[in-house]
Formats: C-alpha cells, structure tokens, sequence
C-alpha cells in the first residue's frame, strides 16, 4: 500500500496522471453519443443540447476559477475572439461530430478526428504562405493513408456504404472546424490561458447550442427520453467535456504541453478498445494498421503542431 501511495503521489505530482485521466475520458465521448443513440429516439441536437445544458454549470465554473487564478481584463475584442472561437471549435465541431457519428463506428470516428493536426498546418502554411517539409508532407501522407484503410474496410463490410461516406463527410467537417478553431487559439492563449479560455468558449457555444435548439425542436420532447439517454448525456457532460479540460490544464501546468500532447495520442487507443469492450465493434488487422498509421504520422507532426497550450482539448471539443 505505501508502494502504491508513492506511486499515485508521484504521478500526481508530474502531471502523468491527470494526462492519462484526460485521454480516456476524452476517448470515451463517442462511446456515451453511441450508447445514447442506441438508448433511445434521441437526435443529434438534441443529445447536444443536453450534454452542453449540463456541461453550462461547469464551464461557468472554470471562467470563475481560472478568473480568479489570472484576473486579466478582457476586451470586447478578446469577447469576439471567444464568440468566434466558441462557434467553430465546442458548437460546428461538436455537432457535425455529433451528425457523423449516427452513421460510422466510435473508433472510425476516432481516426477521423485524430488528423485535426495536418489541417492545423495545412491552414498555417496557407496563412504563412510557407511550403511545408518533405518530413511533413510524409507524415501527412501517412496519416492518410492509415485513415483510407480503415475507411475502405468499414466501408466494405458494410451493408450501407453510403451511409459511413456520409458520417465520415461530417466527422471531417468537424476535423475542418476544429482545425481553424485550433489555428486562431493563439493569440487568446497569451491573453487568458487554456482554461479560462475554455471555460469562456464553452459558455459561449453552450448558449448557441442552446439558442439553436430552442429554434428548431420541442423541449417537450425531452422529457419523454429514456433515464438511459439522460444518464449518458451527463457522464458525456462531466466525464468527456468539462472534467478532461481540467486535467489537461493540471497536466500542461506540471509537464508542459508537448509530453502531455504525447499522452494525448493514447485517445485514439482507447476509444478504438472501449469501442470493442462496450459496443461490440469488431477491431480487425485494418483497423490496427490504420491506427498504427495515424498514430506515427501525427507524432511525426507533433513539433510543427504544438504552437498552443491545449495539445487535447480537440477530444473534448468534439
């Protein structure tokens, strides 16, 4: 007991824990949207809405915490940067992510996401107006070209392959959306800090999910779900949204961002494991190489992608 005691006191300590507990909570998002989906006669909306209903609480809590810890004044700029922010990486991510996984497996899902970093640089090397490296363009190409063998092989064993090109399509979208989030996080990161800014975004884009609902459906409706869907739409709010934004921000403060962007790759692992343990989802030799594939091309990109100080926030935005 003392042995383990140490142990846990010293991965505290270096942050390796709240890293590790980062990834599978952020790694467990698209298993909690399958077994909603699967719970009940619930959309992609309005799952949304009630995960960001009940994550609101919580990133209100983090602009007050992080408020506290640095009390810089913002600027009516600074709030449209957050608004914009907002809008792109915790609102059109989360629900085109939220539309694609109707459609295709957590762990294709994954996989999809996980390129986010090859259109963080596409985007800068288009702003910058800079070529990218022969050692870039390869891992880009690697990252492809594992995400097409696992691509190709949910499409063939499946009897609706329009349906996973459209679900793809959309967890694209959301990699696109994220991306352009991740790109414009700079200068905001330097004003504020990565959970404050969080905290802000995420109030931010949980008024607009809410807004966008209250548009288009009848929260009436809601009440008539099953206590299953509820119940994952909350572990989804606590476990995958708000509580992995705050690891992350414990684990950069004692390891800094590129050790804890390493941990962050385990994401993909873990959703593609608990996509088999929990849902059933068949793990075959494409998909293992297709993972290996991405995994390696994105660690390659790694020195490239680490301009800001929210390695894996991308898990948690989608």
């Amino acid at each position: 007991m003392t042995f383990l005691r140490t142990l846990l006191t010293r991965q505290i300590h270096s942050g390796s824990l709240f890293a590790v507990l980062a990834a599978l909570g952020f790694s467990f998002k698209a298993i909690f949207v399958k077994l909603a989906y699967a719970a009940g006669p619930v959309d992609a909306i309005s799952l949304l809405a009630m995960r960001m209903a009940m994550a609101l609480p919580l990133f209100v809590w983090l602009v007050w915490f992080s408020g506290r810890q640095s009390p810089t004044r913002l600027t009516p700029a600074d709030g449209l940067r957050v608004i914009l922010l907002g809008l792109l990486g915790y609102y059109l991510s989360s629900l085109f992510d939220f539309y694609g996984l109707q459609y295709i497996s957590a762990g294709l899902e994954r996989l999809i996401l996980f390129t986010y970093p090859t259109l963080v640089l596409i985007f800068q090397a288009i702003a910058l107006r800079e070529r990218p490296t022969t050692r870039t363009l390869a891992a880009m190409g690697l990252c492809y070209l594992g995400l097409g063998i696992a691509f190709v092989h949910d499409v063939s064993i499946s009897g609706v392959g329009q349906q996973v090109i459209l679900g793809s399509l959309w967890v694209f979208a959301s990699a696109v959306t994220y991306a352009l989030y991740y790109s414009g996080t700079g200068i905001v990161l330097k004003r504020m800090g990565s959970m404050r800014m969080a905290g802000l975004c995420g109030t931010a884009s949980s008024l607009m999910v809410l807004v966008h609902y209250l548009l288009v459906a009848d929260i009436n409706q809601l009440w008539q779900l099953p206590a299953a869907v509820w119940l994952n739409a909350g572990l989804m709010a606590i476990f995958s949204t708000v509580l992995p934004i705050y690891w992350v921000a414990l684990a950069i403060q004692r390891m800094g961002p590129t050790q804890t962007a390493a941990v962050g790759n385990l994401g993909p692992v873990l959703t593609v494991l608990a996509s088999w343990a929990i849902l059933s989802e068949e793990i075959s030799t494409y998909q293992v190489l297709g993972l290996a594939l991405v995994l390696f091309g994105v660690t390659r990109l790694k020195p490239a992608a680490k301009k800001t100080d929210l390695p894996a926030a991308k898990e948690a935005a989608a």
